[in-house]
């Protein structure tokens, strides 16, 4: 395309813009077969691309006012219209992918795993509750309420070290009481 016609083009958009129907209709007589050529010979049917050849040319009336020639010629930013139609009515009409079955959330639990975990659950609580007072509140702080050990040592007022001698031993007893849980 001659430096004439893209100035051509680029005033007859401007003059678009500016609500020229005539000037439309030069461009319309102009662009919209080479459009479908364009849109046919990649892969679009004749309908299809005849369907986005006039929506193409619909936007361009539209978003006259949006041209830059600084930017783009006339035929490129015209044709980039149509293109960009095309793409986005592919992927509104591309089938969604299949899920994962990886990824997919586990089923509801059934009757029989719900009263394992309760069970397990009152094995637990009956283990807790035969460690000492120290040693059940440094337990609770670390796993329940998810506290660091400074944050416990802190919160009792005791050394650092005790807070893991309290630990370590409310572990080991609790292993000791449920090892068959593991």
């Amino acid at each position: 395309m001659s430096e004439t016609e893209n100035a051509t083009h680029a005033a007859l958009i401007q003059a678009v813009a500016a609500g020229d129907r005539g000037a439309f209709v030069v461009l319309f007589g102009y662009f919209a077969p080479r459009i479908k050529t364009f849109l046919i010979k990649r892969g679009a049917s004749a309908a299809e691309a005849e369907e986005f050849a006039q929506e193409a040319m619909l936007s361009l009336w539209r978003k006259a006012g949006q041209f830059d020639p600084a930017r783009a010629t006339a035929a490129a930013w015209i044709f980039a219209i149509a293109r960009n139609l095309r793409i986005d009515a592919q992927r509104r009409t591309r089938p969604l992918p299949e899920p994962d079955p990886a990824l997919a959330p586990d089923p509801a639990p059934g009757a029989d795993a719900l009263l394992a975990e309760a069970e397990r659950a009152l094995r637990v609580r009956a283990a807790i509750a035969t460690l000492s007072g120290e040693q059940a509140e440094a337990l609770r702080l670390a796993f329940f309420d998810e506290r660091s050990h400074s944050e416990i040592e802190a919160a009792l007022g005791i050394p650092l070290g005790t807070v893991k001698s309290r630990l370590r031993l409310a572990i080991t007893r609790l292993r000791a009481a449920l090892g068959d849980l593991a």
